[in-house]
């Protein structure tokens, strides 16, 4: 079942950057601004990161925390958080139920190859964990800023 906006998001736990497993429900009484990516170190996917890490205090400010989550291994987010300084959690989907869970592993077309793969995408969960906004095939140019603008909008 596919989550919608307007209904609560059924609770999930994914292995982080260290290893250790984290809860949606850990994050109970912050909105939570959820992005899944393709991969880590890929162009489009690094200048999102890097975004969304030069907006985190913004988020911070507005009782927010930014969960990034995609495919790769937790050694691979280790690097990616390394490599460039990344002040938030990044969650490893690799069976990719979570990424089923929001409805973002897709068959994709690229060079009329076509390939499974997460089409980009951001959702934000209130502090109540009910998905308030969608953010869907998202273009990484002014994403973080229109994530940011929702939440200042709904306090």
């Amino acid at each position: 079942m596919t989550v919608q906006v307007g209904e609560k998001v059924a609770d999930f736990t994914l292995p982080n950057q260290d290893g250790e497993l984290v809860s949606l429900s850990d994050f109970k009484g912050k909105h939570v601004v959820l992005y899944f990516y393709p991969k880590d170190m890929t162009p489009g996917c690094t200048t999102e990161a890097c975004d969304f890490r030069d907006a985190h205090e913004s988020f911070k400010d507005l009782d927010a925390v930014i969960i990034g989550i995609s495919p790769d291994p937790v050694a691979s987010h280790q690097k990616f958080i390394d490599k460039h300084d990344l002040p938030f959690l990044l969650l490893a989907d690799e069976e990719k139920q979570v990424a089923e869970q929001f409805d973002v592993w897709k068959l994709k077309k690229n060079f009329g190859r076509e390939y499974y793969g997460i089409e980009r995408s951001t959702f934000i969960i209130d502090k109540e964990g009910v998905l308030q906004k969608e953010f869907r095939k998202v273009k990484v140019k002014g994403h973080v800023e229109a994530a940011l603008e929702f939440i200042r909008e709904q306090l």
